[in-house]
């Protein structure tokens, strides 16, 4: 049976990763893939809701906690959508991993980062993506379409200066990983976004 390939999408909130995601997905069933899509926090009954719960803007809840709640969520998530997906020899795009817990809980919120990563691996029994595209842009620069989403989360509502400690996380893990993680400029038109995208793809076998 044909080996099946994980892809994960990253940003920060506002860069069209959902957008970009979708048109993706069409791209290789075109390509002629079996193709999944999911999300993290997400993807499944009782993952879903622990998403309702940690991007609730009315729950305060500590960084530590935080941290278990995702990695709680990923577990079930990677043993009940990913893996078997995997297994059947489909194409996974996702819309955020791993890379967000280091990004959010380590980077931003101050988790010791080793201490994230080995958390990470236990939580995805060390399952990781192939590809990671990440959308980059200033988070000044996404502040319109952020609000003519009209969403309001609890990572939202952090403010700019959280926005743009996330993007510097990311731009970290990018640095570190260059052959994993791809920088696309979220700021171009959706059309361009997805022309690079699909470049990379190409450039990584498919």
């Amino acid at each position: 049976m044909k080996q099946g390939r994980f892809i994960t999408m990253e940003g920060v909130d506002g860069s069209g990763k959902t957008t970009q995601l979708q048109l993706t997905a069409r791209y290789l069933l075109d390509c002629g893939y079996d193709v999944v899509t999911t999300r993290e926090p997400g993807g499944t009954k009782m993952a879903e809701r622990i998403r309702g719960l940690v991007l609730d803007a009315d729950a305060a809840i500590n960084a530590r906690t935080e941290v278990m709640l995702y990695l709680a969520a990923r577990a079930e998530h990677v043993e009940t959508v990913i893996k078997p997906a995997l297994a059947a020899g489909k194409v996974v795009l996702c819309d955020r991993f791993a890379d967000s817990t280091l990004v959010y809980q380590g980077y931003v919120r101050g988790i010791e980062i080793a201490k994230v990563k080995a958390l990470c691996a236990f939580a995805a029994d060390s399952l990781q993506p192939e590809l990671t595209i990440l959308l980059d842009a200033a988070p000044e620069a996404l502040l319109q379409r952020r609000a003519d989403r009209g969403v309001r989360d609890r990572f939202e509502q952090e403010g700019l200066d959280f926005q743009k400690k996330v993007r510097e996380g990311f731009l970290s893990l990018a640095n570190s990983e260059p052959d994993r993680i791809k920088k696309v400029n979220a700021l171009q038109n959706t059309e361009a976004v997805q022309a690079d995208i699909q470049k990379l793809l190409k450039e990584a076998g498919f």
